[in-house]
């Protein structure tokens, strides 16, 4: 059967997340309309067609010092992707990120950043315990910047690690953290030391599929 790209189309079976098929079969493919995502049964049970499937966003606002995204994090994923996309820093300094609203002392990270126009590595690190959460990039530029963070287990009742890695249009910067914390977290804050702020961009969630 032939398929006119212009007036015609191939339809999946259409459902949401909570009107699946009840007696599907291997190999199943649906759309869902309440995610807006592709899923295939894969014998057992239903998984994401794509490896990585969007959650949620929210827009950060201008000149604020802590950002906090609810929500973020529940039993149908372990593992996870936060991209924080175009926002502008007022100065430099450490970013960092606390989960479930926790502030105590059982984060530690460590890192490096590099500018472009060096060959010289800075090297810097949150301390063996520090209040103000995972560290996720150090020596931070003014211009508008991204950060990509990887955030594993925080739902679970667990430890959880991270790894950061960022970029402006002066530096880089690559971070891994740890929280020796197991209570099980569902949300995360954003925060910047100093009194530097960030304005404008939109944080963006994805989970990483089971299988």
């Amino acid at each position: 059967m032939t398929i006119s790209a212009t007036t015609q189309g191939l339809r999946m079976g259409v459902a949401t997340s909570t009107s699946r098929p009840t007696v599907p079969f291997d190999g199943q493919v649906i759309s869902e309309t309440d995610t807006d995502s592709l899923s295939v049964y894969k014998g057992s049970a239903w998984a994401p067609v794509s490896g990585l499937t969007f959650i949620k966003s929210q827009v950060i606002g201008s000149g604020v010092q802590t950002v906090t995204v609810t929500g973020a994090f529940s039993a149908t994923y372990n593992d996870y992707r936060i991209v924080v996309s175009n926002t502008t820093l007022s100065g430099g300094g450490i970013a960092y990120m606390t989960i479930n609203g926790s502030t105590g002392s059982t984060y530690a990270s460590s890192g490096y950043s590099m500018s472009y126009t060096s060959a010289t590595v800075t090297g810097d690190y949150t301390g063996a315990t520090s209040s103000q959460g995972f560290g996720l990039a150090g020596a931070l530029g003014t211009s508008s910047s991204t950060f990509t963070v990887d955030i594993f287990s925080p739902f679970l009742a667990t430890t959880t690690q991270t790894v950061s890695r960022y970029a402006s249009n002066t530096v880089q910067s690559v971070w891994g953290g740890y929280d020796s914390s197991t209570a099980s977290s569902t949300d995360f804050t954003l925060d910047i030391n100093s009194t530097y702020t960030y304005t404008g961009g939109t944080i963006y969630v994805y989970g990483y599929a089971k299988s």
